[in-house]
């Protein structure tokens, strides 16, 4: 490729976000990612696949047209129910394919979604729950007197930030990002001990938005709830994504 040629493009348009991964004209150049309203439109740059979890509006066909939609009939994941979600057939493909052994991916997004692998690459069902915002909108809509928040709240000065070792903050608000957070890290934690009993020498992987605040929470319960490697890959869906449409891309999935 020529440095004057465009950027490549895959898009993944999410329940709440558009998630677009990008590979510069250089040679040996490493994607790049990011994650937009869709609102924001189009990036300049050729895109080369897409695909859906949902509904497509109306308003972006017209900068879909030309690209190919990838969906679920595309994801070489093994003996998958036809309602799959596509991002969790990607997530889990995804990640059986750089390990070549079981998996359990958790992907928290808008819900967080719980995807097992074993090791032969076929789809042994999973969980889902509500996510962070999510759960934090329901308390604010159904209970009195508690503060409507769409996402991670500010935390005051005077306060311990949330997953810290101080987790007994006084702020409403604070208390209920703790609460949800909490609750969602003991899941996975619980959900990947439970892995390793019907996959042996089952992998957690983690990725989706919010799976950078459930880390800290998440990391420490390891060692006492499962023997297994936790592994972080904030991209998952996308690297598969543009793994499916260009199968000599390489992942860059950073691992701890």
């Amino acid at each position: 490729m020529r440095a004057s040629e465009p950027l490549a493009s895959w898009l993944l348009i999410g329940n709440s976000r558009w998630h677009w991964a990008q590979r510069p004209p250089e040679p040996g150049a490493a994607l790049r990612f990011c994650h937009t309203t869709p609102e924001a439109g189009f990036p300049a740059g050729g895109l080369r696949a897409w695909a859906a979890v949902g509904p497509v509006p109306a308003t972006a066909m017209a900068g879909l047209a030309g690209a190919p939609r990838l969906d679920l009939s595309q994801v070489p994941l093994r003996e998958m129910p036809a309602w799959l979600g596509v991002d969790r057939a990607l997530a889990g493909w995804g990640a059986w394919r750089q390990d070549h052994r079981p998996v359990l991916v958790a992907d928290a997004g808008t819900a967080l979604s719980l995807t097992l692998v074993d090791g032969t690459g076929r789809f042994r069902g999973g969980r889902l729950q509500a996510g962070v915002a999510l759960q934090l909108r329901a308390l604010a809509a159904g209970t009195a007197r508690l503060p409507r928040m769409e996402a991670w709240p500010p935390i005051p000065s005077n306060s311990s930030p949330v997953g810290a070792a101080a987790a007994w903050p006084q702020e409403t608000a604070a208390a209920m990002a703790e609460g949800v957070v909490r609750g969602l890290a003991a899941a996975v934690v619980a959900a990947a001990a439970e892995a390793v009993a019907v996959c042996p020498g089952c992998r957690l992987w983690l990725t989706g938005g919010d799976g950078a605040q459930l880390l800290p929470l998440i990391e420490p319960a390891m060692p006492a709830a499962a023997p297994l490697q936790l592994i972080h890959a904030p991209n998952l869906c996308l690297e598969a994504l543009v793994q499916l449409e260009d199968p000599q891309a390489r992942p860059r999935s950073p691992r701890i």
